[in-house]
């Protein structure tokens, strides 16, 4: 904020009076600056509010008793650590049972009682063997009494009943390939069954899903939770989101990758962060576009604090700048004192952005006048004497732009 210094006050004369008061009063003495070139950057001026990247509130994916829940408000918490845990001994039980039909399964089909790999050539089985030897049988028999048939030695009837058998040993064997697909597709089924246990028991476990702090626990140890209950929220902490809405007349000059500074109430640090995204559209209700930006937080910053923030459009523009002391205020308006002459020349002046101790002067100086600091009841016209020697170089450090 600007410096703001009182142009007159109890037992002070008004900041300008022409006429030959002025002309006659007694020199003052003055301490004096120059009107120097400095370099600031150009912003849009915005306030929002800090919120986290992620906010989750996590929940049970099965039913029991709620065993352990070993962090509170404000805990960190890491990615992957169990932060609580439900009954297990009911899953583990579901497990055992579950495995047990699956061995069950896979015996007939000619595995081995435990094992990960479920895959079965259908002509090793027991079942297709058989079959397809009473099918090689019959098919043997069948040639033989064709050739007998053929030779005038085999009636008729009994070939037929040849036929018939060999066709009974075909459909067999087509039994015996369906029913090991069958078998397959029932070891398959527990299978999955063991999965659907396997993971009913891992989800007793609640796990945090991504680095962060403890909001708020929604239950106690010994609760019977249903599916679905909400058991504790946590929230991202690092980066946090900056969200703000910019008006339809700055909404041009805003692009993805600016920089942002901060400001939070009650904290005199500056925060940098940069703009990462931007609506498409302006809102038809309130003439803004929303803009996002993300601050790498270190620990100072929490979510639902309120900033005002500057969105850095143009960097490193030149400026005019003097320091706050050399700017007088009376009635609204701004003015300065320059020494012309030895004496004092009043000047109404427009500032515009503050850096530090020094104001940025839009219009009503230019770069090398010499001001007055601290004018207080100065008068244009009245004679001064300076008593100190201003400043060869500038009154304010540029930061020159990069090449």
């Amino acid at each position: 904020m600007l410096s703001i210094l009182p142009g007159c006050g109890p037992g002070m004369q008004p900041l300008s009076k022409s006429g030959g008061d002025a002309q006659s009063a007694a020199p003052r003495s003055v301490r004096v600056a120059t009107v120097t070139v400095g370099f600031l950057d150009r912003a849009v001026q915005v306030t929002g509010t800090l919120a986290p990247i992620d906010l989750a509130t996590l929940s049970t994916k099965v039913a029991g008793r709620l065993e352990t829940l070993p962090v509170d408000l404000g805990s960190d918490v890491r990615k992957g650590d169990v932060i609580a845990r439900l009954e297990s001994r009911d899953y583990e039980l579901r497990l055992l049972q579950a495995q047990a039909l699956l061995a069950q399964a896979r015996a007939p089909l000619g595995l081995p009682l435990a094992g990960e790999d479920d895959s079965v050539a259908l002509e090793k089985t027991s079942i297709v063997k058989q079959a397809r030897a009473l099918l090689d049988e019959s098919l043997k028999a069948r040639d033989r009494a064709l050739k007998l048939r053929a030779q005038g030695i085999l009636p008729d009837a009994e070939l037929e009943s040849v036929e018939a058998s060999f066709r009974v040993a075909e459909t067999k064997d087509q039994l015996a390939i369906e029913e090991v697909r069958q078998k397959q597709a029932i070891l398959a089924q527990r299978r999955a069954q063991v999965e659907i246990a396997k993971q009913e028991l891992a989800d007793t476990r609640i796990a945090a899903p991504f680095d962060g702090k403890v909001v708020d626990r929604r239950a106690q140890p010994g609760e019977i939770l249903a599916v679905g209950s909400p058991v504790i929220s946590i929230v991202r902490m690092d980066p946090l989101r900056l969200r703000v809405d910019v008006s339809e007349r700055d909404a041009p000059k805003i692009k993805i990758g600016q920089r942002v500074r901060i400001t939070i109430d009650g904290d005199t640090n500056r925060f940098s962060g940069e703009l990462k995204r931007l609506s498409p559209v302006i809102s038809d209700q309130s003439r803004t576009l929303t803009a996002e930006a993300d601050f790498p937080n270190e620990g100072s910053l929490r979510p639902g604090a309120f900033a005002r923030a500057e969105i850095i459009v143009a960097a490193q523009e030149r400026a005019l700048m003097v320091p706050t002391q050399a700017i007088a205020t009376f009635a609204g308006l701004e003015k300065v004192f320059l020494v012309k002459d030895g004496k004092a020349l009043e000047r109404s002046v427009i500032t515009g952005r503050t850096e530090g101790a020094n104001v940025e002067i839009l219009s009503g100086a230019r770069e090398n006048d010499v001001v007055v600091l601290d004018p207080g009841s100065l008068r244009t016209g009245q004679p001064v004497t300076v008593d100190n020697q201003p400043p060869k170089g500038t009154a304010h450090s540029p930061k020159r732009p990069r090449s």
